[in-house]
């Protein structure tokens, strides 16, 4: 296969900038977690997968969460196909899909709940699902 490569410096420096953490629904949904007195380590690495992180990750109860950007790994409702290199952009987003594949599969191996949510979804219904998740877990652990 041939090397692909971006389609431009300006593209790659574009893209270089948007963010990877922190982003507008990640800090609500931590913003609306941490008001309901939950606890919870941010950017965790993933056990035995370098480079690969948890967003919002709740050790003790072993539950992943993960917000994925629609763009970025295929949300089905609103990805879309960009038409400047658009072998070198499909390659590339499979990729994403496939690393989240197997950070979900080798995370559960291990015993975690991974929860994954798009970009696009409400912040307090993410973090109800995620509350409901934490709550479930504590309680076996306590039991």
């Amino acid at each position: 296969m041939e090397s692909l490569v971006p389609s431009s410096p300006a593209v790659t420096k574009r893209m270089s900038r948007q963010p990877r953490r922190d982003t507008p629904q990640e800090l609500a949904v931590r913003q609306i977690l941490h008001r309901a007195g939950l606890r919870y380590r941010i950017h965790v690495p993933v056990p035995g997968m370098p480079r690969r992180s948890i967003d919002i990750a709740f050790t003790k109860y072993k539950v992943a969460v993960f917000l994925d950007g629609c763009f970025w790994h295929k949300c089905p409702n609103h990805t879309t196909s960009p038409k400047a290199n658009a072998a070198w952009w499909r390659a590339k987003l499979d990729r994403n899909v496939m690393r989240d594949r197997e950070t979900t599969e080798h995370l559960s191996a291990l015993g975690w709940v991974v929860l994954r949510f798009w970009e696009h979804e409400v912040p307090t219904a993410v973090a109800e699902r995620v509350h409901d998740v934490v709550m479930t877990r504590r309680q076996a652990d306590a039991g």
